[in-house]
């Protein structure tokens, strides 16, 4: 009997008896043997009256009975799924899995920075769909393939019982968990890089010199004023036949020496294996010579100091040994663990020692390199230049970089067009521990972001996309976020005048450290605001924004193109050209105290006292006066004093001594006094004269460290208050 057949007689009610189906006989079908697994002809179907069994009793031995679906009010319902004909498809039994609140942790999870709803879902074992649903549930509408926020990923993953740790793409590669784009290197060939090492030191002590004479090359010559104001990336090779380290290479960074260049001295401390820190022999320990030893130390390098310039008479190498020693850095001749040698740049002397001491020194702690790999690297510097595009200059320090390469580096991306030496020759492919120009940038790398080299590029572009998309989202939250203590800061700064730059330079470190110095030079008074700092020429839309903003453009090693020149005159804006980075902090000095209003100091000079007050026809009012004290001079400012109070103010118009014109009158003499323009004196006012002085206003202190004492005072404060808390208290409890 059909399930959902019905009869007016019900179930089994045929004339075919109890059991039976309607119109045929009880014996069964004419002609048709009996079915298996049922009584013979004329005989009832298993499970009594009408073949149905008894409930809680099992099926014969014969066919299986399949429980029927049940729909809504126990009627018969059939399943229905649209997807059962996708191939491979297995229906799922239940509703979509989608977690309705936060499951217990059972897994973790590592994604990289910028992971698409499709990864995601492979990471979390979930379907696509349900992941969707979830986040639809959350208000966010998004497509398979879309990019999710760091913090969105590791809250929907919560909800999904995962525990998910977002890393960036650097730190996925560095644990070599990028899924298709690196190869295997459990098995590359490990060989000993060159060690890269950075030259350190105080300005003018000669980092530069030293490495032009390692080099045989003058490049100090060139530098601006005689100081480094860029990192320098060099290739050595040692060629001294009876020397130990024959045949060997060494990588030098040479890093500036001004105090302005911090940040870029703790750059090359992060990417060396060895940090050389010259002292002068007849100087000594200088203050940036502290600084680079904090970073060599912070970045946990060896040291090796070179005492330069033993070639003069003044020079005491034992002095800066007992110097240094004082701060830690103890020589091995004295029981420490730095080594000491002496050279000099100019004569020449010790160089080969020198490179020898930093082969030994690296020896003992040896950095390994798979060729084999796909590069990675660090950029030192970036610039525009205008023949060939943006040129970064790169330490490769692991693997293999070869032309037509991509890679992503920071928030751009590129492919390797041609490669450079550190002598401008062009190379084909830069092994481990090779300083590199390369063209095919983009747009332009900050000086200090990680290389890296990928296989696929559109993944490297998507990477460099959503690296800029957050830089973006940062910075516009940065800048919209008010809070209470941010207005009662714009308020107190209402009086500030505003000193605004557009800086351009020749390399983006440079640019980037100038920015920061100048930046920091702000004081209470006067603030300075780098609207826009950039690599390359001056050009027509610099001159054209610092006309729109009242600010000065300032060039760093570069020049303005003619068109920029031209609109410059007509716009009337200034343009300043500097190559030595001391000489624009002074010149930036001078225009902050420019914007500053002027000072007028008042010098007492006199004071009469009128007598009598005298009515001239065709004149008018003169004050018949007796000088009291000083002297009254006939080109004084005056002030009328009466009772104690101002009333006027203005100067004298003529002075007499008796019907003569004077130009002064002194102590003790009477004399007429015209005022022009006050007709109201009256006997017993007193004239006060003075004169004006006009005098330049203070910058006051800079603000930085204004606010780091106001910081200080508040901190000081609040612990004095919970002192004051704390001794009521124990004088509470002992009452």
């Amino acid at each position: 009997m059909h399930p959902t057949r019905t009869f007016p007689t019900g179930p089994g009610g045929g004339p075919g008896g109890p059991g039976a189906r309607p119109g045929f006989a009880p014996g069964g079908r004419p002609g048709f043997p009996a079915r298996p697994g049922f009584g013979g002809p004329g005989g009832p179907r298993p499970g009594g009256p009408g073949g149905l069994l008894p409930p809680g009793e099992a099926p014969g031995p014969g066919r299986p009975a399949r429980p029927a679906p049940r729909g809504r009010n126990g009627a018969p319902r059939y399943e229905k799924n649209k997807e059962v004909a996708l191939k491979g498809y297995a229906p799922s039994r239940g509703a979509a899995q989608i977690p309705m609140g936060e499951m217990p942790i059972t897994k973790k999870i590592t994604v990289t920075e910028g992971i698409s709803v499709k990864d995601l879902a492979e990471k979390l074992e979930v379907r696509g769909k349900d992941l969707i649903a979830t986040l639809l549930m959350r208000g966010v509408m998004v497509t398979v393939n879309q990019t999710l926020d760091g913090e969105l990923v590791k809250d929907v993953s919560r909800q999904f019982g995962a525990d998910a740790t977002v890393i960036s793409v650097e730190e996925q590669l560095e644990n070599e968990a990028i899924e298709g784009f690196l190869e295997d290197t459990s098995n590359m060939v490990e060989v000993t890089r060159a060690p890269v090492v950075t030259i350190m030191g105080h300005v003018d002590h000669g980092k530069t010199s030293l490495l032009d004479a390692i080099r045989l090359t003058d490049v100090a010559a060139g530098e601006a004023g005689g100081i480094t104001q860029h990192i320098g990336a060099y290739k050595v090779k040692i060629t001294k036949p009876d020397s130990p380290a024959f045949g060997r290479e060494i990588v030098f960074l040479d890093t500036p020496g001004h105090e302005a260049f911090t940040r870029m001295r703790a750059r090359g401390a992060k990417i060396t294996d060895i940090v050389v820190i010259v002292v002068a022999a007849d100087d000594g320990v200088m203050p940036q010579t502290l600084e680079a030893i904090d970073h060599a130390k912070a970045a946990k390098v060896p040291i090796i100091v070179a005492v330069n310039k033993i070639d003069k008479p003044e020079a005491d190498a034992s002095k800066v040994m007992q110097q240094l020693a004082a701060l830690g850095v103890q020589a091995t001749s004295m029981g420490g663990d730095t080594e000491f040698v002496e050279v000099s740049a100019k004569k020449r002397i010790n160089l080969d020692g020198l490179e020898e001491m930093i082969c030994l020194v690296a020896d003992t702690n040896e950095q390994k390199a798979q060729p084999e790999r796909p590069a990675v690297g660090t950029v030192i510097e970036a610039k525009l230049d205008r023949g060939r595009g943006a040129v970064a200059s790169i330490l490769v320090q692991n693997g293999t970089l070869k032309i037509g390469d991509s890679y992503v580096v920071g928030d751009t991306f590129g492919k390797v067009r041609a490669m450079f030496n550190d002598r401008g020759v062009e190379i084909k492919e830069a092994g481990p521990s090779t300083p590199v120009e390369i063209l095919g940038l983009e747009s332009m790398p900050d000086a200090g972001d990680t290389f890296l080299v990928m296989a696929d590029r559109d993944k490297a572009k998507g990477i460099a996309t959503y690296r800029k998309m957050k830089a973006r989202e940062a910075q516009l939250a940065k800048s919209s976020r008010v809070s209470l203590e941010g207005l009662a800061e714009q308020i107190k700064q209402a009086g500030v005048k505003d000193l605004n730059l557009i800086l351009k330079g020749d390399v983006q470190g440079s640019v980037e450290v100038l920015a920061d110095s100048l930046q920091r030079m702000s004081t209470e008074k006067v603030r300075v605001k780098v609207l826009h700092s950039g690599v390359g020429a001056i050009t027509e839309s610099d001159i054209l924004l610092a006309s729109a903003s009242n600010a000065v453009v300032i060039g760093f090693n570069v020049r303005p193109d003619r068109k920029a020149a031209e609109v410059a005159d007509r716009e009337n804006v200034e343009i300043r050209l500097h190559t030595i980075i001391y000489e624009l902090q002074d010149e930036i000095t001078k225009a902050m105290y420019g914007l500053l209003d002027a000072v007028y100091k008042e010098n007492y000079a006199g004071r009469a006292e009128v007598l009598q007050v005298f009515k001239i026809t065709k004149v008018g009012q003169i004050a018949g006066c007796i000088v009291r004290d000083g002297i009254i001079k006939r080109d004084n400012q005056v002030r009328v004093l009466r009772d104690g109070q101002e009333v006027w103010k203005g100067k004298i118009s003529s002075l007499k001594r008796v019907k003569d014109d004077v130009s002064e009158v002194r102590q003790g003499v009477e004399c007429g006094i015209d005022l022009a323009g006050f007709k109201d004196i009256k006997a017993g006012d007193i004239i006060e004269a003075f004169t004006t002085e006009k005098l330049a206003d203070e910058l006051g202190r800079n603000s930085l460290e204004a606010k780091k004492e106001r910081e200080l005072a508040e901190l000081k404060a609040a612990k004095d208050a919970a002192n004051e808390v704390a001794k009521a208290e124990a004088e509470t409890a002992n009452a």
